[in-house]
């Protein structure tokens, strides 16, 4: 695990002193040393994190012939396999390290070798003969990778995207355009980003950069494709505990997280890591930390709890915003902010339970096709005129459910927590034309799974958008912003096989989610466990936002020139005061002052 930073010159050689203030920003990703290549056009860039072959790993790191040079984020897990299977084909190795089988895989196979690769990743080869750049992401998008043609010809790529603001090829603009799609997601969601220029490599895709052209293309596709057959407790169980153990490969302790749920509970089981760290609020409404305890005394773990007092959870929003990049309204990127920087006090890996909800079908939306069906029943145009009506009001539990099942499931699904909908970006927002709906994202999607069953459906989209712009974005900057390694178990290859072909029954009904997970959970976990309903990671910024001082922090940043450049001040304040009296608009009101204190860190005077 580290972090990646370089670029092609768009003409000459490359200065090689354009390449340290780029990977001074990313220093956090890899404390335990820096390393560069820079000859004629390209530069590349590592921090190391040290946790496969400390000695013997370094990067950038080179084929036998020096011809091939790479940089490498993430790990290969089948690294041990692939080694063995090139070196009988008369490859030889000069490291243990899992980078190495990158090189020799890419001489042995090219791009063929990417659906080979068991792991989380993102990594950039140079071909010093062939002059050639080529990147690529893993299937999930566990690893981040940004990359902008500069308008000098100059391609910029690195793991975060404030590498690039110190090279002087890059002008820093603001994407204006990005900000209703936020609003509506919470995120940044799709291939462009609030940096005007800067793209993100796509989940699953790879990038060729060869005479002054970028090509980019996906090269898997991870597809839902739910059988007749029943799969056994016992079948998914054993390929999780597979997964776990290959997670756990290291050179270096591996630690855990738990919280209450059942997707840290049943990974934390099956690792059986020595230590496991969990997050408590003291607002006894929003604390895991009892049942994640009682769990850990049952399987004789160490569990380090963290308490977060509301004051500094608010200092550090800063921070979360800087280190994200984009604006993220995700509170509960702060708590885990908090969480990897206590784990990083002793260890440098640790497994976590994201994934689990896409994959297995955990989230509380997916078991709307199984609520309410009287209400489908109705006549098309009468549940339209219903929807439409609603739209034109105030958000509210009754009047989402008629915004939601008037429309189709294409017409309006994005992902599990859509926010702001068009009549409160049109009312917030200083200028909007309402052309910023994130319905363009998922038309591919809807194609591709065309007769299969709703939650089926709505898992294709949220293994694509949210998963990717959200949860595993977070869990990846959050945890490297202390050096910290998070890997995530759901999400193998090996185990989504397995998951894509549960039948739609298997995934929720009316009263619970991730049933066959649940399930499997059982046969190692305590039943309350197994059965313990989803909470989501609950952050107190609800109740937090009626109380002093931080109602007047918000405001404060409601008042500046910033907010008055973006939104209508008049309604963000009465928007803050409606929640002070009752209603329930802290999501909505987290969401603008998210992204107001994200645009103070990289726009601000």
């Amino acid at each position: 695990m580290c972090g990646i930073a370089g670029f092609i010159a768009g003409c000459g050689a490359a200065d090689a002193r354009l390449l340290a203030p780029m990977l001074a920003r990313i220093a956090h990703r890899g404390p335990d040393g820096q390393g560069s290549f820079v000859e004629g056009p390209a530069a590349l860039g590592h921090c190391r994190l040290a946790i496969i072959d400390p000695d013997g790993g370094a990067q950038p790191l080179y084929s036998e012939d020096e011809n091939l040079v790479i940089v490498f984020n993430g790990e290969i897990y089948n690294y041990r396999a692939l080694t063995a299977e090139l070196t009988a084909l008369g490859h030889t190795f000069a490291t243990r390290t899992d980078t190495e089988v990158l090189l020799h895989g890419w001489e042995q196979w090219g791009r063929e070798l990417l659906p080979r690769l068991r792991g989380m990743f993102a990594f950039a080869l140079w071909d010093r003969r062939a002059g050639t750049l080529f990147c690529a992401r893993d299937m999930f998008g566990i690893k981040p990778l940004y990359y902008c043609r500069c308008a000098d010809g100059t391609l910029l790529f690195a793991s975060e995207i404030k590498a690039f603001l110190d090279h002087p090829s890059f002008e820093k603009r603001f994407n204006a355009a990005q900000l209703p799609l936020y609003l509506s997601c919470q995120y940044s969601p799709g291939r462009d980003t609030f940096f005007a220029g800067v793209e993100k490599l796509l989940p699953g895709h790879f990038l060729e950069f060869s005479e002054g052209i970028v090509r980019t293309a996906r090269w898997v596709q991870p597809l839902f494709l739910p059988g007749e057959a029943s799969i056994s407790p016992a079948e998914i169980e054993a390929v999780l505990r597979g997964s776990v153990e290959a997670h756990k490969i290291a050179d270096v302790e591996v630690a855990g997280f738990l919280s209450g749920g059942v997707d840290s509970g049943l990974i934390t089981a099956l690792a059986r890591p020595a230590r496991s760290y969990t997050i408590r609020y003291a607002e006894p409404r929003y604390d895991e930390s009892l049942p994640a305890r009682a769990l850990a005394r049952s399987l004789g773990l160490r569990n380090h709890l963290r308490c977060i007092s509301p004051g500094e959870f608010w200092d550090a929003v800063p921070a979360v915003q800087y280190h994200m990049d984009e604006p993220l309204a995700d509170a509960a990127a702060v708590a885990l902010y908090f969480l990897n920087r206590e784990a990083a006090r002793d260890v440098k890996v640790v497994l976590s339970g994201e994934g689990a909800d896409e994959l297995f079908g955990g989230y509380n939306i997916y078991r709307d096709p199984f609520t309410m069906q009287w209400y489908d029943r109705l006549p098309p145009w009468l549940r339209g005129a219903l929807g439409t009506a609603a739209g034109l009001v105030p958000p509210g539990p009754g009047i989402n459910f008629l915004m939601r099942r008037g429309v189709s499931l294409e017409e309006r699904y994005f992902g599990p927590t859509a926010l702001l909908n068009e009549w409160e970006k049109r009312r917030l927002l200083a200028d909007y034309a309402g052309d910023g709906s994130p319905l363009y994202l998922t038309e591919a999607l809807w194609d591709m799974t065309e007769g299969l069953d709703p939650v089926s459906r709505m898992q294709q989209i949220d293994l694509n958008l949210w998963l990717a712009g959200d949860i595993l974005l977070k869990a990846d900057k959050m945890s490297m912003a202390h050096g910290v390694e998070l890997r995530v178990p759901f999400l193998d290859k090996e185990v989504f096989a397995v998951a894509a072909a549960l039948p739609a029954a298997a995934k929720a009904d009316a009263r619970q989610t991730k049933l066959a997970l649940r399930q499997a959970a059982a046969r190692v976990l305590p039943p309350a466990a197994a059965a313990r309903k989803k909470l989501g990671f609950p952050v107190p910024v609800r109740d937090w936002l009626r109380q002093e001082p931080y109602t007047s922090r918000v405001r404060a940043v409601f008042s500046r020139p910033a907010a008055g450049a973006f939104f209508n001040p008049r309604a963000l304040h009465s928007m803050l005061n409606r929640h002070l009296h009752g209603g329930d608009c802290w999501r909505q009101i987290w969401c603008v002052y998210s992204f107001l204190v994200w645009y103070e860190q990289f726009f601000g005077a």
